[in-house]
């Protein structure tokens, strides 16, 4: 099972829906949804929205993978514990914040040379104009 089909199950255990009903719903039978649940028969993005719009959530719930198991372990006495790890480190969060900021800086240079040539099309409106009218008086 990976983490979006774990993300499914655990949505739909959470909303209370069986498997028997996904399945109806879905018109496939129970035991292809449950394959498709544990990873063992694949998902597709059309079969995810359909899922998400059955348990009336948004498809990116499945998608959410900030935390990923990386160890399991058991102690002596039978405790277990699980080890995650945050997806989005800062160094990605820091590289997310400068696509950010140069797509930012290159929207405002774009809008700049906008306006600087609406007034370069005024100036040259104007000399036109004033030719035009030159050429009226002496005709």
């Amino acid at each position: 099972m990976n983490n979006i089909t774990s993300n499914v199950k655990r949505i739909r255990e959470k909303k209370g829906y069986p498997q028997d009903y996904m399945a109806v719903e879905m018109g496939i039978s129970q035991s292809k949804y449950s394959r498709m649940e544990s990873g063992e028969s694949p998902l597709t993005i059309d079969d995810l929205q359909q899922i998400a719009d059955l348990l009336k959530t948004d498809i990116a719930e499945f998608l959410d993978t900030s935390k990923i198991t990386i160890q399991n372990q058991t102690n002596n006495e039978g405790a277990y514990s699980n080890g995650y790890v945050e997806n989005l480190n800062i160094e990605n969060k820091e590289t997310n914040r400068q696509l950010i900021q140069a797509k930012d800086e290159t929207i405002q240079q774009l809008k700049d040379e906008n306006e600087h040539l609406k007034s370069e099309i005024d100036f040259l409106r104007s000399i036109i104009k004033k030719e035009m009218s030159t050429k009226e008086l002496f005709t």
